[in-house]
């Protein structure tokens, strides 16, 4: 068992959000709950197998929840578990972060 009190909160949570796909989907999954080829769509770089691992992990990590349908063809949904939605609030802080950011670059390099 991993000895939780000696390790940062901080390296817990980039452990799960590390690598360029989790907070992508936390971000596409904020708008509802999606299917596997719905989430391949909004992502088209990504490859089956890394979708596969990378969903895997947050579910794992209690971050996503996965739904299955009995039926042929069997049908997956996936959808944010509380836990998921508490962190879009950081997804999107990120992006206005990015968009302030580069609009200041762009802003300073207009003006030289």
């Amino acid at each position: 068992m991993k000895d939780l009190v000696s390790r940062c909160p901080i390296e817990e949570i980039m452990q799960v959000l590390s690598g360029r796909w989790p907070t992508l989907l936390i971000y596409y999954l904020k708008e509802g709950t999606k299917r596997f080829a719905d989430l391949r769509r909004d992502n088209p770089t990504i490859s089956h197998r890394m979708l596969t691992l990378e969903l895997r992990k947050l579910q794992e990590s209690g971050i996503v929840e996965r739904t299955e349908f009995e039926g042929y063809p069997l049908r997956v949904e996936y959808h944010l578990t509380p836990a998921g939605h508490s962190l879009v609030p950081l997804i999107d802080a990120l992006g206005d972060w990015w968009e302030t950011h580069t609009s200041e670059e762009a802003e300073m390099e207009e003006a030289h």
